[in-house]
């Protein structure tokens, strides 16, 4: 997501690290060239050759939803009408390096954080099927998110009390909180969530999507926290399309949306907290408060 390492790296995985670690581990991998390191808030991404990637966490925080995206990937892969990035290979501690790590097919196209705006209304149908095709019932040993998928009112006044008056369009910000919790809660079986479905974690190329990434927060609950991205990623135009798709093969009610617009009103504060190492998601931050103030 960013070429600078985010201050709360405690592990830098370095061109020599990631080397080593592929020659000890998957020796037949060791002599393809890595280049293009990526840093994330969770995770660092290697690319090796042109078809796959090292993905490594970075801090112990973030050292399970590796392990969750080793185990729940490949299950959930062959059911979406979208690439994800499956393991292919997992790694193991070593050389100093504390946690475990994946090698994973790299995804062709543009993070869509970085792609202008308007353009993605051509794939906005693309995402509503892909995001459709994941909000099915989970089973029960799925993964829980502490932080995404669960009842608003569980997490309203952290969000509250993030969503300062620094921020753009506050007002309607917290309109949009009080709307959410207003609204009846999640009362279905719970279901499959990305948890983290916003621009940097969406690949694009021309006029289709051709990736949904970083499943690290991969749970179970209420879908809104992911349907937030109607808000996030798309302008009037390109929300209409992804809504009215969303609607034909799920027919979520008007509580659920109206929860995942105060998700989206609550992920401004988070995508704006670090603007000088992510400025592409900072804004993001600042679009998304510009949606939700539209409606």
């Amino acid at each position: 997501m960013t070429a600078a390492p985010h201050p709360k790296i405690q592990v830098d995985v370095t061109a020599d690290l990631a080397g080593a670690l592929l020659a000890d581990q998957h020796p037949d991998l060791a002599d393809l060239p890595l280049h293009g390191r990526v840093f994330g808030w969770d995770n660092v991404t290697w690319r090796l050759g042109d078809a796959l990637a090292l993905r490594f966490p970075v801090r112990d925080l973030s050292s399970t939803l590796v392990e969750r995206e080793q185990r729940w990937l490949a299950v959930l892969a062959p059911q979406l009408p979208v690439p994800v990035p499956a393991p292919v290979r997992t790694g193991r501690p070593g050389r100093g390096f504390p946690w475990s790590w994946s090698v994973v097919p790299w995804l062709t196209g543009t993070q869509v954080a970085a792609l202008p705006v308007a353009p993605r209304a051509a794939w906005a149908t693309e995402l509503a099927d892909a995001l459709a095709a994941l909000h099915v019932p989970a089973p029960a040993d799925a993964p829980r998110n502490p932080y995404r998928g669960v009842p608003l009112a569980d997490r309203v006044e952290t969000m509250r009390a993030r969503t300062t008056d620094d921020l753009p369009h506050v007002a309607a910000l917290r309109a949009a909180l009080d709307a959410g919790v207003a609204a009846p809660a999640w009362d279905r079986p719970a279901v499959w969530v990305h948890g983290d479905p916003h621009p940097g974690n969406l690949v694009a190329d021309g006029a289709h999507l051709t990736g949904l990434i970083d499943f690290g927060d991969l749970g179970a609950g209420d879908p809104a926290s992911d349907l937030a991205t109607a808000w996030m990623t798309f302008d009037a135009a390109g929300r209409a399309a992804f809504v009215a798709r969303t609607q034909e093969l799920r027919g979520w009610d008007a509580a659920t949306w109206a929860r995942a617009r105060a998700w989206a009103a609550s992920y401004v504060a988070v995508l704006l907290a670090h603007p000088d190492e992510y400025p592409v998601l900072a804004e993001v931050g600042r679009h998304t408060a510009a949606q939700v103030a539209a409606g």
